[in-house]
């Protein structure tokens, strides 16, 4: 790969990054009320002194501790002073309401909603490959036009129907899934199996709501594999007398399951996103529901963090497929002059 490539696709997410950081912030900043006069307006809520005498310059200091930002200064001083304290000390300021570091809140929920996360892509995809593929070899039978329509209600139904319905039928009416919480209210946490297997099981209609989002991959699939099954190097591979499983795994499976490997990564965002809505249902506290409490409390110290951290873990996941494709497909050129 060519170091220029590497350098123009660094400097591209490092400018989106910025970009997202400025627009945010100043979106926010300019929201009515803004965030300054809406701590303020908490912070004197909460102090009980709601049309009484208030020391302007502790008011201030106070909005300044939560949000890294003095409410007086000009808007770009005020940018200049929460990016120092964000990049420099790694302050994301104060949660209003909870009174702990914005930076601890992340960092208590993020592994709980990568470990759905990631779970729920790798069943989707899963899902996705062996279905799209088992359509692609029954191209214009009954299971495949049954399955294509299948996909296709699965992905026009928005995911949070099925996580209700899910929760509705087996939490509720079965009860054969907990429909809150990430683990048992009396297990204690710990490398014990009862522990991991509460995690699991508490995961499981997680899992499966956001999974849903990823089997839109099989309609690909299928059309990836139908292509290459009409390629002349796999009618050849069969004339040889080569097994069909070996075919299908070496010649096929393969080069139809490159192009959704970007898919797949860009998958990420939206399996992130999804968590916002599915972990509200839930009642599971990671990252999503710290963003959805964050924004119904206008806890914006929250709100900002948390989509800091959404924005970046969205960008490396697209730097990380620029980077690697092309060695995961070496048909794909990159870092030459039409990159």
């Amino acid at each position: 790969m060519h170091p220029r490539y590497v350098l123009k696709r660094t400097g591209q997410m490092i400018l989106t990054f910025f970009v997202t950081v400025t627009f945010t912030f100043v979106l926010y900043q300019s929201m009515p009320g803004g965030p300054a006069e809406a701590m303020r307006a908490m912070i004197l809520a909460e102090s009980g002194q709601v049309g009484g005498s208030v020391d302007l310059n502790l008011l201030n200091q106070m909005v300044e501790h939560y949000a890294n930002v003095n409410p007086d200064k000009p808007l770009h001083v005020q940018y200049y002073d929460y990016l120092h304290s964000l990049i420099v000390q790694g302050d994301m300021g104060t949660s209003i309401y909870q009174g702990e570091p914005v930076l601890d809140l992340i960092l208590q929920s993020v592994p709980w909603t990568m470990f759905i996360g990631v779970y729920a892509l790798a069943l989707g995809y899963t899902v996705s490959l062996f279905l799209g593929a088992a359509m692609a070899y029954k191209e214009r039978s009954l299971f495949d036009s049954v399955s294509s329509i299948g996909v296709i209600f699965l992905n026009s139904v928005p995911y949070y129907i099925f996580a209700i319905v899910l929760v509705y039928v087996l939490g509720i009416e079965y009860s054969l899934f907990p429909i809150d919480g990430r683990y048992g209210t009396f297990v204690d946490p710990g490398f014990t199996l009862e522990f991991m297997g509460s995690v699991v099981w508490h995961a499981t209609l997680p899992v499966v709501s956001m999974g849903i989002l990823a089997t839109g991959g099989a309609l690909t699939m299928r059309g990836n594999a139908i292509r290459v099954l009409g390629d002349d190097y796999v009618r050849v591979a069969e004339l040889r007398g080569l097994r069909r499983s070996r075919v299908a795994m070496q010649y096929v499976g393969r080069n139809s399951v490159l192009p959704l490997y970007t898919q797949f990564m860009i998958g990420i965002a939206g399996v992130l996103s999804s968590t916002v809505v599915v972990e509200e249902i839930f009642a599971y506290n990671g990252m999503g529901k710290l963003l959805y409490d964050a924004v119904l409390l206008h806890d914006y110290p929250v709100l900002m963090g948390t989509l800091l951290v959404f924005t970046t873990i969205t960008l490396l996941a697209i730097y990380i497929a620029d980077l690697t494709y092309g060695y995961i497909d070496p048909r794909i050129s990159t870092g030459d002059s039409n990159d």
